[in-house]
């Protein structure tokens, strides 16, 4: 064999060794996002990922264009994102985070994200598995809510750890069992949290907020089960004798 069929037989086999996706979209990361949690996205794996795209490490940043199992669906008259999402066999909460889409606002001709065949299982029994609790479209944009009013000028962490919370508190038997039970309850006649008392809950969520909500929701938490948080100038004694899980900006996250 000459040195030319030898170098072209080489660049064969290489090529033969990189996946290819039957069906491939360009994916924009966005600030929280993983290998691994994009391959749970995407029904593919975080080694996948870093073999199709080039990637020598598993570090990925905001802004970040990456090529990912998927079908790429225009928008048609009379769509809505939960028609599509029920169209391909996917989870609504699937669809809004391939797209960064927390909005129901959807256009026809629009391009939407559709996460590849392959990952339709995957996807659904990562829902089920990862979900931390059930929600409805309402209660992810209550806690969003809730989040952009108590953390809005916070780092992402702090975000999910505010949501992380309110879930810790449905699922802890001393608090309501509901999103909305919990962010409204009331304890010797004051609101837990006081943007309900002072009426910034009622002020639309940032779109940073509704990542997080989701992120919450869908079983990521930064305290490891913290019920409480409060910011660091805070004076309540009581507040502050509680073991502390987490500091982030300039919130204490405590059990």
């Amino acid at each position: 064999m000459n040195k030319k069929a030898k170098v072209f037989f080489a660049v064969l086999v290489l090529s033969s060794l990189v996946p290819t996706f039957a069906n491939a979209a360009t994916y924009t990361v966005v600030k929280g996002d993983s290998l691994y949690t994009l391959g749970q996205l995407f029904g593919t794996t975080s080694g996948t990922l870093m073999t199709r795209n080039g990637l020598k490490s598993t570090v990925i940043y905001p802004g970040q264009k990456l090529e990912v199992p998927a079908t790429v669906y225009t928008v048609q008259k009379g769509d809505s994102l939960y028609l599509i999402a029920k169209k391909y066999g996917i989870t609504l909460s699937a669809l809004r985070k391939a797209n960064g889409k927390w909005d129901d606002m959807i256009y026809v001709g629009q391009k939407l994200i559709i996460p590849g065949s392959a990952s339709v299982t995957a996807n659904s029994a990562a829902s089920a598995n990862n979900s931390a609790i059930s929600y409805t479209q309402s209660d992810l944009d209550l806690l969003a809510r809730l989040i952009t009013a108590e953390a809005n000028n916070q780092p992402y962490k702090a975000k999910v750890a505010v949501g992380a919370v309110v879930i810790n508190r449905v699922k802890d038997s001393r608090f309501p069992n509901t999103i909305r039970g919990v962010i409204y309850e009331k304890s010797y006649g004051y609101y837990q949290f006081t943007p309900v008392q002072n009426g910034m809950i009622n002020k639309p969520a940032s779109q940073e907020a509704l990542k997080a909500a989701y992120d919450a929701l869908n079983g990521v938490d930064p305290t490891n089960g913290a019920l409480y948080f409060f910011d660091k100038t805070a004076t309540n004694k009581w507040l502050w004798s509680k073991p502390i899980a987490l500091r982030a900006g300039d919130m204490i996250y405590a059990y």
